[in-house]
C-alpha cells in the first residue's frame, strides 16, 4: 500500500487533465479518482486522506493518459448522466448530451402514451420520458444493433424493460402503428463540419453524428416519414443544430405538422423543432 494520500492524487491528476487543456479538470479528477477507489464522487474530497495502493495509482494513471487523448470521460467512467439517471454508454452509441435534455424537456410538456425515439441510440431520451411518465410505453430504434444492446441494458437498469422494446432499422422501415409521440436526435452534422469537431467526437458512431451530406437529410425522411406514424393530434419533435431551426421547421411545416415552433436550450440557442399532426376532423 502506498503512502500517497488521495488528496494529492486528486491534485495531480487535476494538474495534467488542465495541461492537456481539459475542460473543468477538477471535476474530471475527483470522477475519475472515484470510479478507480470505488468512492461516491461527492466522498473524494472527505477522503482526502486515504491511502492510495500502488495498483489504484496505475489504473488512474491508464485513465488519465486515454483522457489525455481524447477519450471521452463518460467512455472512462463507463456512463453518462442525463437528466435524471445514469446511462451506460460505449462506443456503439452518442454520448448523451446536456443540451439533448430540452428535447426531453419539450416533450414532456405534452399528455402522451405510446412514443418512438428513432435513432434511440443509449435509449437516454426514450427511457427518460418512460421513467417521468409512468403506464407510458414506447419503441426505440437504431441501424445498429450494438447500440440497441446498449439501449436493453440501460432499460433493464432502470426497471423499465416491460414498457420499452427496440428494433433495429433505418428511420420507419418496419414499424407499424401510430404513436402519440415520435422524437428523434437525429445525425445533422453537415459532412463538411465533420473535420472541426471536438476530438471526443472521433470515438462516437460516426452514422450517429452526421448524414454524409448537408445535415439535413435525416429530417426529410423523418417529416416524411411521421404523419402516417402520429396519431391524430399526436407530435414530432427533434433535437436540430444550432443554425437549422428556419430549415427543419420548413420541412415540418412542409408534411402539414401544425403549430410548429423552435425551442431554445438554457443557452439560448436553438435546438428543437415541434409539431403537430392535425387532430382528426368531427
Amino acid at each position: 500500500m502506498s503512502d500517497r494520500p488521495l488528496a494529492d492524487l486528486v491534485k495531480q491528476v487535476t494538474a495534467e487533465l488542465s495541461k492537456a487543456g481539459i475542460d473543468n479538470a477538477p471535476r474530471e479528477a475527483r470522477l475519475l479518482v472515484a470510479k478507480v477507489c470505488n468512492l461516491p464522487p461527492d466522498r473524494v474530497g472527505l477522503e482526502g486522506g486515504r491511502p492510495v495502493s500502488e495498483t489504484e495509482a496505475d489504473t488512474v494513471a491508464a485513465m488519465v493518459s486515454e483522457r489525455q487523448r481524447r477519450k471521452p470521460l463518460s467512455h472512462l467512467l463507463g456512463y453518462r448522466a442525463f437528466y435524471k439517471h445514469r446511462f451506460a454508454v460505449s462506443p456503439d452509441v452518442l454520448d448523451p448530451r446536456p443540451e439533448t435534455e430540452t428535447l426531453v424537456l419539450a416533450a414532456l410538456e405534452h399528455p402522451f402514451d405510446t412514443v418512438l425515439d428513432l435513432g434511440t441510440g443509449s435509449g437516454a431520451i426514450l427511457l427518460s420520458l418512460l421513467a417521468d411518465r409512468p403506464g407510458t410505453r414506447g419503441l426505440g430504434t437504431d441501424l445498429s444493433a450494438r447500440a440497441l444492446r446498449v439501449a436493453e441494458e440501460n432499460a433493464r437498469r432502470l426497471s423499465l424493460s416491460d414498457r420499452a422494446r427496440f428494433q433495429q432499422g433505418d428511420w420507419f422501415h418496419g414499424i407499424k402503428g401510430r404513436f402519440d409521440l415520435i422524437v428523434s436526435n437525429p445525425p445533422y452534422i453537415a459532412l463538411d463540419e465533420m473535420a472541426g469537431l471536438q476530438p471526443e467526437l472521433s470515438y462516437e458512431p460516426r452514422m450517429a453524428l452526421t448524414d454524409e451530406g448537408d445535415g439535413l437529410g435525416a429530417y426529410r425522411a423523418i417529416t416524411r416519414g411521421a404523419p402516417p406514424h402520429l396519431e391524430p393530434g399526436g407530435r414530432l419533435l427533434v433535437e436540430i443544430g444550432v443554425t437549422q431551426g428556419a430549415d427543419v421547421a420548413m420541412l415540418f411545416r412542409a408534411a402539414g405538422l401544425q403549430d410548429v415552433c423552435v425551442q431554445p436550450d438554457l443557452d439560448g440557442r436553438d435546438r428543437v423543432v415541434d409539431g403537430r399532426l392535425p387532430a382528426a376532423k368531427q
